[in-house]
């Protein structure tokens, strides 16, 4: 090859890698930044929910027709979850609760028969196995300091089970105190609204349609 074959060679490999580095240097930057979480607003803290010392649970009746109408409250907990609490503790009313993901498909019972059946058939959480609520309204928040009450308050937002969405609102009782916040929401709603009917075996057993939801946590304070 002659040198100016060469030159020209040379020349193209140096346009082909600046064009290559700086066309993957915004999706570096771009991951990078996916990976970091944004800073909360000025005057507010994060809070992280665990999940290993936080839980989901839910609570159904059941009848067993072939046990002479025996009732059973069924009860599956899941601890796969997560979510933040942003907390303002010289102006409490400013605090927010971010999304809350719950993953449905690990909810245990003391049944595995039932749990696969949840999964596969009624709840069909195999195929939705995420359920998330969106806060829309806190209601109670105080307005001075709040370090070491327990605050009740009411939160409403948007519950998707499957490709349902509802209103709902939880009665919460939380408390903050130092870099913990812990706390209990509960909630009742029916397996219906979500699309979905009550779990349901001929001649064996009948759920009811009314669940309720109690979620315990413990969201400690993000460095």
């Amino acid at each position: 090859m002659t040198r100016r074959g060469l030159s020209m060679q040379s020349a193209l490999l140096v346009i082909w890698s600046t064009l290559l580095l700086t066309g993957l240097a915004p999706l570096r930057h771009a991951a990078v930044a996916a990976q970091v979480p944004p800073a909360p607003p000025m005057g507010l803290e994060r809070f992280v929910i665990m999940p290993g010392e936080s839980q989901v649970a839910y609570h159904v009746g059941e009848v067993f027709f072939n046990q002479n109408h025996q009732f059973n409250l069924a009860t599956g907990v899941t601890r796969r979850l997560h979510g933040e609490v942003l907390i303002d503790r010289t102006h409490p009313l400013r605090s927010r609760l971010g999304p809350i993901a719950v993953v449905i498909s690990q909810f245990a019972s003391d049944s595995t028969r039932r749990d696969e059946m949840i999964r596969e058939r009624w709840l069909e959480s195999s195929r939705y196995p995420i359920a998330e609520f969106t806060p829309t309204e806190i209601k109670g928040l105080p307005d001075g300091d709040a370090q070491g009450r327990d605050i009740p308050l009411q939160v409403t937002g948007n519950l998707r089970i499957r490709d349902v969405a509802r209103p709902v609102t939880f009665d919460v009782s939380l408390k903050l105190e130092g870099e913990a916040i812990t706390g209990v929401a509960t909630t009742k709603i029916l397996m219906t609204d979500f699309g979905f009917d009550p779990p349901s075996i001929l001649g064996i057993l009948k759920a009811g349609n009314e669940v309720t939801l109690e979620f315990r946590f413990t969201a400690r304070a993000a460095g």
